[in-house]
């Protein structure tokens, strides 16, 4: 017979947006367990060693009090356990890595001993139990209601049945949905489904979504030799060109996303040019460490030339989705090796064999991150869907995007679409500041599970701005409060959005430090 566990809360998923969710939950006095496939818990932010794509502003407004608080506790690790340089310690916003995607790139192990710092009290406590390498398995429901979830340990056939009033559904493919059977839609919509000027023209495609990627951190020291053993399939994604590609896919040219004009890049700078692949997520700036900390930079391989998009990851057999994954694993490895032995150089030499993974980093025994980045996941039918014509600038004289009444955060960020398994290119469009409303994270139908990452109410087109760091980790803090909210006054969760409740459960939301309107600003 299964062991049971009760909550008051039961978080399935402890990435990014699941943190959130059970840091929310516990300051509110909530028992919560939060499960969490990988070893590590925080998500993009750890595992899947993706560091933080935000908005220029970030470092002013824009974010929750909580992110806040482990973007400066990211900065406080550093200086008081790393023997930073003169220059380091000296800039306003330090930024680890001064990698160019954002204003805080820093390794994975800090990220992960940050979000522990923030759930000590409650795991020292007794209101919050963490479960790693623990995945869902089945769902029992009633109605309208989920009464539990049966998940499993690694390697074990332990399950344990966790029981409580309220589940949120944190996983990177909205693995609950389907076990809960709660409606949800995967994959693009058409036009006639939303209305949305870039959406499909033609019939929607569920299993038309955005790659993953399997990233990857690396070193360099141009005196070693570091080559790996080739990959299986190397021979096949060194000759791979797309038809919308504008070179083979292992090249250093690849498309400008906002304009698809191709985009000649250099993997190292240049005296004649100061932009490089290598410094985009780079994560370790070896000059902001005392010399001899660091022997080379360190930076962290999110690039076009790993995008996997030969095929979808959820939706299809099992057996399938293990292979491309398989394949995306083996994409990564088979870019390493072409960068170690074929990639020409400005000096006219081929390969960098220097290039070394840094299993170190992501805790891996290979170097790469212990789970891929999916950007895409199961969405659900909710009572209230974010259309790219809310946040779209086009057509529009003011400077946010369409506002929400019953808005429970904000968020900005271009609509950042990467090539499909629908084999279509990048859409990267600009899009306004928006809002987060509660609507979008309510099912349809299913009364008590509330989604907490990228399965919230989006598109396949606004989720190319809903799924960033801070957007996640405001989704995440939201849903736990919102189970909060609704276990203190006996509600389900969909009558919060009623006129009665909405505004004290902003209100709730203000006093934990979640903002819920941006100022006059402009469109990214």
């Amino acid at each position: 017979m299964n062991r049971e566990e009760k909550a008051d809360l039961v978080i399935v998923g402890g990435g990014t947006g699941g943190c959130a969710a059970a840091l929310a939950a516990c300051r509110l006095g909530l028992k919560v367990i939060m499960t969490e496939e990988t070893e590590w818990i925080g998500g993009q932010l750890t595992s899947q060693a993706v560091p933080p794509d935000e908005h220029p502003w970030i470092e002013q407004f824009g974010c929750t009090g909580t992110y806040r608080q482990f973007r400066n506790g990211v900065r406080k690790y550093y200086e008081q356990h790393y023997p930073l340089s003169n220059k380091a310690q000296a800039a306003l916003h330090l930024n680890p890595g001064n990698g160019h995607v954002s204003r805080l790139c820093h390794e994975p192990r800090v990220a992960l001993a940050v979000l522990h710092n923030l759930l000590a009290p409650y795991v020292n406590s007794g209101r919050l139990s963490i479960m790693t390498q623990t995945r869902p398995i089945s769902a029992e429901v009633t109605g309208d209601d989920v009464d539990a979830v049966t998940v499993q340990r690694a390697g074990t056939n332990e399950m344990l049945t966790l029981i409580a009033p309220i589940f949120i559904d944190a996983t990177e493919i909205g693995e609950l949905l389907p076990l809960t059977k709660t409606e949800y839609v995967t994959g693009a919509e058409s036009q006639l489904v939303t209305g949305e000027p870039r959406a499909l023209t033609d019939d929607s495609q569920p299993l038309d979504m955005q790659a993953i990627s399997h990233c990857f951190a690396l070193e360099y020291d141009e005196f070693e030799d570091h080559t790996i053993a080739k990959p299986e399939g190397y021979d096949f994604w060194r000759a791979y060109k797309a038809d919308f590609w504008p070179d083979n896919h292992f090249s250093f040219v690849t498309p400008v996303p906002w304009t698809l004009e191709p985009n000649h890049q250099q993997l190292f700078p240049s005296p004649s040019r100061a932009d490089s692949l290598w410094q985009f997520r780079r994560i370790i700036d070896k000059t902001n460490f005392q010399e001899g900390t660091y022997r080379s930079d360190i930076t962290l391989v999110n690039w076009p030339q790993i995008d996997y998009w030969l095929g979808p990851v959820f939706e299809v057999e099992q057996d399938v989705a293990a292979e491309h994954l398989r394949q995306a694993r083996n994409l990564s490895l088979s870019f390493l090796y072409w960068m170690q032995t074929e990639a020409i150089r400005p000096d006219g030499k081929q390969g960098y064999p220097g290039l070394k993974l840094a299993p170190h980093v992501t805790g891996t025994d290979d170097g790469l991150a212990m789970a891929p980045y999916i950007r895409e996941s199961r969405r659900i039918q909710a009572e209230f869907t974010v259309l790219e014509q809310h946040i779209s600038p086009e057509g529009k004289n003011v400077p946010k995007a369409t506002a929400f009444d019953d808005s429970v955060g904000i968020g900005s960020y271009r609509i950042d679409l990467h090539p499909s398994t629908g084999l279509r290119n990048y859409v990267d469009v600009s899009a306004l500041p928006f809002q987060i409303p509660l609507g979008s994270l309510l099912p349809i139908r299913v009364n008590n599970l509330i989604p907490a990452c990228k399965n919230i109410g989006t598109t396949h087109i606004t989720n190319g701005c809903y799924r960033l760091h801070p957007v996640e980790w405001n989704i995440g803090e939201a849903a736990g409060a919102l189970a909060a909210y609704t276990l203190k006054h006996s509600l389900q969760p969909r009558q919060v959005r009623s006129e009665k409740h909405v505004q004290d459960f902003q209100k709730m939301l203000q006093e934990l430090g979640v903002e819920l309107e941006w100022p006059e600003l402009r469109a990214l």
